[in-house]
């Protein structure tokens, strides 16, 4: 496979979760680095071993020796980034949502498509060995037709209103942030398990902190928060801290999901659970390789990850022998490997999430705050 030259933009949390994911491709390099500004994209690329940085992402654009790009921003930045990267001829992986709307991710997957350039939406969680093996049971149907899914998606990262991020401020992040930024992820996840679409939602959202108390200078997220009074302004919040959804799923599924980022406790409490006319299933993020399966009429049991044991091309989303832990940075080095494949071998299958399922997840976002504000079902 030839070798890829590929580039990140943005030097946050994720700047560091996808440098590291993408030196474990083989084929691909790490080659620059774009930040806020100079300074900022300097220190982070010493920090990693980047050659070169930049406080201008157009710089990178302009390099057409770089093949692709990450970009890894606040979410009103996915649309231009992604946009200008496309048009200067670089396929793109981009952060969930995709974009601020649904016309804004239908112009990129247009876009990406007209130009035959590769693209991703990184949903990465799909790519974890023991989900992949939940969706070739429900494909295969040992778990019969599927009646109802629910689940959660909890966080307590923001659970003090001294607790700040960029995600809470609506022109940064979208109009919902816990629904947009986690919700979206459940929503993706289920339906690509599932093999169903979700038809119909029925929301509702709250904001229990309506002020928080913004630092001075700058946190990263999930950091700590050692900083006193004084350090803080005081502002008005307009982002969702909690969600619940009703669901209906294809012709008769069922089902039901909350999301929060305020759930003393939860760390990264990704779960689902689907139930068929034969048997459940349960999996929980915080937990990966291990699935719980539910019997009528046999003892329910508890699987570990063993790709020995693994259905189907869920064997090569598992790296590591049975026992051996593959998680988060693993699941991102999934969806990555796949994505490099087609951008070094355009007739490569598509194997990852693309922008077209980021625009299916921004239809849903808009559905389920149109039914928030109207108190009621909306179709999809």
């Amino acid at each position: 496979m030839r070798k890829v030259r590929t580039a990140i933009i943005g030097t946050g949390f994720m700047g560091s979760v996808h440098a590291e994911n993408i030196r474990r491709i083989p084929n691909v390099e790490l080659v620059a680095v774009a930040g806020l500004n100079d300074e900022m994209a300097r220190s982070f690329a010493e920090s990693l071993g980047i050659e070169n940085s930049t406080g201008d992402y157009n710089t990178i654009l302009a390099d057409k020796s770089i093949d692709a790009v990450h970009v890894l921003t606040p979410n009103a930045q996915h649309f231009p980034m992604s946009k200008a990267a496309l048009l200067a001829g670089k396929a793109v992986l981009c952060e969930k949502p995709l974009a601020m709307s649904a016309a804004e991710a239908r112009e990129l997957a247009d876009l990406a498509d007209s130009l035959g350039l590769a693209n991703c939406t990184n949903h990465n969680l799909r790519c974890y060995p023991v989900v992949q093996h939940v969706r070739n049971l429900v494909a295969s149907g040992e778990l019969g037709d599927v009646l109802h899914v629910q689940g959660t998606y909890s966080q307590d990262w923001l659970l003090y209103d001294t607790d700040f991020n960029w995600r809470l401020v609506a022109s940064e992040n979208g109009a919902l942030r816990a629904m947009g930024d986690i919700g979206s992820h459940w929503m993706d996840m289920i339906q690509h398990v599932t093999g169903l679409s979700i038809t119909a939602v029925c929301a509702d959202l709250q904001t229990f902190h309506k002020t928080r108390k913004k630092p001075k200078v700058a946190i990263q997220t999930f950091a700590g928060k050692t900083l006193q009074p004084e350090d803080y302004d005081e502002v008005a919040i307009d982002t969702d801290d909690f969600g619940a959804v009703l669901i209906h799923m294809g012709d008769r599924a069922r089902g039901a999901f909350t999301v929060s980022q305020v759930a003393a406790g939860n760390k990264n409490r990704f779960q689902f659970e689907v139930y068929g006319t034969k048997g459940g299933v349960s999996w929980n993020q915080e937990r990966p390789d291990e699935l719980w399966i539910g019997q009528r009429n046999d003892p329910n049991k508890i699987i570990i990850k063993d790709p020995s044991l693994l259905m189907g091309d869920a064997k090569g989303f598992a790296d590591l022998p049975g026992g051996h832990s593959e998680g988060y940075d693993d699941a991102h080095k999934q969806n990555y490997k796949r994505f490099y494949r087609k951008v070094a071998d355009p007739s490569a299958p598509v194997e990852y999430p693309t922008f077209r399922d980021g625009l299916k997840g921004m239809i849903l976002l808009e559905k389920v705050l149109e039914s928030h504000k109207s108190r009621g079902w909306v179709g999809v």
